[in-house]
C-alpha cells in the first residue's frame, strides 16, 4: 500500500501500490489548477481507494462535455484527487500528492495543443495525445 495526501495531511488517500495508469495534461484547466505547466495523475478502481478526510468539492465541464469533480483539502487547499462523470469507475489521484520519485512515469500525454513548447515527456511507449483522447501527435 502506498498514500497519496494533501500538503497539511487532513486529506490521505490508501492506494493499492503504484499503477501503471499515468497520464500527465497539458490542458489549461490542469494548467491553473496545478499552477504548472501540466498536471499528472495516476487512475486507479474507486473500490481499491481508501479516502480519509472531509474534503470540499469543485466541479467543473470537462472537455468531453461531462464534469470532473475535484477534491481537496479544506485547510491547506490541496488537491488530491478527481472523478470524472466519463469515467465514474475511476479516480484520478495526483501524482504529486504521492510524493515518490520512484514512481512510474506517465504513459500518455495529453492535450498537447496547449503543451508548453520546453516541456518534453518522452520514454517508450508513451502516446501523444493533441485532446484528450482523440486525435494522436505524429511527433
Amino acid at each position: 500500500m502506498i498514500d497519496a495526501r494533501c500538503s497539511c495531511g487532513a486529506i490521505a488517500l490508501s492506494l493499492p501500490g503504484p499503477t501503471n495508469r499515468v497520464a500527465a495534461c497539458h490542458c489549461i484547466d490542469c494548467q491553473r489548477r496545478t499552477r504548472a505547466p501540466f498536471g499528472v495523475a495516476a487512475f486507479y478502481p474507486v473500490e481499491a481507494v481508501t479516502i480519509s478526510g472531509t474534503p470540499k468539492e469543485y466541479v467543473r465541464a470537462a472537455e468531453s462535455g461531462g464534469k470532473v469533480r475535484f477534491h481537496f483539502c479544506p485547510d491547506c487547499g490541496s488537491t488530491v484527487y478527481w472523478k470524472a462523470d466519463n469515467l465514474p469507475a475511476m479516480i484520478g489521484v495526483a501524482v504529486g500528492a504521492i510524493s515518490d520519485p520512484n514512481f512510474p512515469a506517465p504513459i500518455k500525454s495529453v492535450f498537447e495543443q496547449s503543451k508548453h513548447l520546453w516541456v518534453e515527456i518522452n520514454g517508450a511507449g508513451v502516446e501523444h495525445l493533441q485532446q484528450g483522447s482523440a486525435r494522436k501527435n505524429s511527433g
